[in-house]
């Protein structure tokens, strides 16, 4: 029976305080390599995504035998941590600045309640397609001219079909 769970979701997590961790390499390539581990165990499938400097988008589907709320809090629970580790050791100064006082963290790296849309039409999955792809290109970030020159994204993989990101699936192609 299909349920809620597997249905593709639009998802998106922001960096507590909007700071712009993300514009680090090592940070991207953090969330570039969760991805592509849980493709590889077959909890996701990946349609597209950005990686921001301060957020990032994902059009994605928890597979079959996994629950959403599992797989979000693993995803931004293993980020969370790795890019602290990064940043304790190379930006120690930004790290301060995701000071918290909780009981069970010193540090937050992301916001509370990320976003999850579920798709349930193709027109509604390729205008979010569109927006992830369009985010790099918006005056205000002026990451590139096209999307398909944003380095991490999808949209190179939509334009020419091709990509360096073995976890990318195409949409048409699930």
């Amino acid at each position: 029976m299909l349920t809620e769970e597997y249905f593709p979701q639009f998802f998106t997590a922001s960096i507590h305080h909007w700071k712009p961790i993300l514009q680090y390499e090592t940070c991207k390539q953090i969330i570039i390599d969760s991805l592509s581990f849980l493709s590889k165990e077959k909890r996701i499938t990946v349609y597209a995504f950005v990686i921001m400097p301060n957020h990032i988008h994902l059009i994605w589907k928890i597979n079959n035998g996994h629950l959403r709320k599992n797989v979000q809090r693993d995803f931004l629970k293993f980020t969370g941590q790795q890019i602290k580790f990064y940043l304790q050791s190379n930006h120690p100064n930004l790290l301060e600045c995701l000071k918290v006082e909780a009981k069970d963290r010193s540090y937050k790296i992301w916001q509370r309640n990320a976003l999850s849309i579920d798709l349930y039409s193709e027109p509604v999955f390729e205008q979010k397609l569109d927006y992830i792809h369009s985010n790099p290109c918006q005056a205000r970030w002026q990451l590139s001219i096209v999307p398909e020159q944003y380095k991490y994204s999808s949209a190179y993989f939509y334009t020419n079909n091709s990509s360096t990101f073995s976890f990318l699936v195409h949409y048409k192609d699930a």
